[in-house]
């Protein structure tokens, strides 16, 4: 099995991609550090929120600049890594990273705030997200996305601002944005999660490959060339992705949609955690009196 420095190091660790990100995370600091007392109602930059952004331009980095986006290329399961970790992790971490004035300032603008407030709602956020993350993965669609670099490029990035559509209502922590109630959000996870199955279960249960990027030696070699330089790969002796991958195809394929699933799983587990205890921490605050002490009847002043 040839090993992956056969396509080069800028094939591999992606060093204008790292230059960019570099350069965003300068300018995030120069903004919430260094420049922030040039804004009205800006607030101190919190040890949290930094760790946060920080550790979601390491996690990008990763998906999208180290030999992971290179075997993405190669291995379907690698793929559905990526997937699952940009859209299911990075999404959420830039959410709560990015401090609360500056999503203010930029949620006020005029062009933004009717188009974010539209597309945030829970239910258009739900359908939206896991509409476009199936109508990916249809073979036909997924095929020529996956070999289009401008088609590609501009499909994911869409992805990935409705990721964040989808994940504003249960992570955001502005007040004003506060749609979703302890229970609601809860339904809100659920909801997320049976929608998203049936895209995982088409490939996992698919008998025969599906996508024409992984299995045929042309359509591979074309998609390759969206992280790979042209005149590397035709240097290479390639005969198709069988030299990269142990695995057989199907195999792989279902790997990928497991491997989706079970990182879903986990992902949403968590968050439905910290829901489940927020909403319990929330009540418990709202059942005691002004003493401290337990109200005995909590919900009198209502009626």
């Amino acid at each position: 099995m040839p090993v992956l420095d056969v396509f080069g190091f800028r094939a591999l660790w992606s060093p204008y991609f790292l230059l960019a990100l570099i350069v965003m995370m300068i300018g995030f600091f120069l903004i919430t550090v260094k420049f922030q007392h040039r804004f009205s109602n800006s607030e101190k930059l919190t040890k949290k929120e930094a760790f946060l952004f920080i550790t979601a331009m390491v996690l990008l980095y990763v998906i999208k600049g180290s030999p992971l986006d290179l075997m993405g290329h190669l291995m379907f399961y690698a793929h559905m890594i990526q997937m699952a970790m940009l859209y299911l992790v990075v999404a959420p971490l830039f959410v709560v990273g990015i401090p609360k004035w500056v999503w203010r300032k930029v949620l006020n603008l005029r062009i933004v705030k009717p188009v974010f407030h539209f597309f945030t709602r829970p239910l258009i956020a739900l359908i939206l997200f896991n509409g476009m993350f199936s109508f990916y993965h249809v073979p036909l669609i997924f095929d020529v996305i996956k070999t289009d670099m401008w088609m590609h490029a501009g499909y994911t990035s869409i992805l990935f601002i409705v990721s964040i559509f989808m994940w504003w209502p249960l992570v955001n922590e502005l007040e004003e944005y506060q749609n979703l109630s302890g229970l609601k959000k809860v339904g809100y996870i659920f909801a997320d999660g049976i929608l998203i199955t049936p895209a995982c279960a088409l490939i996992i249960f698919a008998e025969d490959p599906m996508y024409a990027t992984f299995s045929d030696p042309n359509s591979w070699l074309q998609a390759l060339q969206l992280c790979v330089p042209t005149t590397t790969l035709a240097s290479l002796d390639l005969s198709g992705p069988e030299m990269f991958n142990s695995l057989s195809l199907i195999d792989d394929q279902q790997l990928g949609g497991v491997l989706m699933k079970i990182i879903q799983e986990i992902v949403y587990g968590v968050v439905l955690a910290q829901v489940f205890f927020s909403w319990y921490r929330k009540d418990k605050q709202d059942n005691v009196d002004e003493e401290g002490n337990p109200a005995l009847y909590p919900n009198l002043a209502e009626y």
